[in-house]
């Protein structure tokens, strides 16, 4: 995972997110059910990323030609990364959206 976190530009957003995620849990009281789904959240967008950086890698290794094949599985590894963030940010909103709801209303 180090490899990929230092190589990959696309990890940047979501360990940012994944710092705002867990300070605005500290700083809102998160329950311990709540942490866990904080980090599930965060733990599931950075499989997904760290498969699909696999993924990216071995095709780079197979060939540089255009390949119907390698160009699928490399859209269907990045489908995967969204779902796991979209599962993210639902789980946000499970989680900090009633506490943010009672600060501002």
């Amino acid at each position: 995972m180090f490899v990929a976190v230092r190589t990959q530009s696309s990890f940047a957003p979501h360990l940012a997110a994944a710092g705002l995620a867990v300070g605005l849990a500290a700083w809102l009281g998160a329950s311990p059910t709540e942490w866990c789904m904080v980090t599930l959240g965060i733990g599931l967008v950075l499989m997904a990323e760290v498969f699909n950086t696999s993924i990216e890698a071995m095709a780079k290794a197979v060939g540089r030609y255009p390949d119907d094949n390698l160009r699928d599985a490399l859209d269907i590894a990045s489908g995967g990364v969204m779902a796991a963030v979209f599962t993210a940010v639902v789980l946000a909103c499970i989680v900090f959206g009633p506490k943010l709801w009672t600060l501002l209303g």
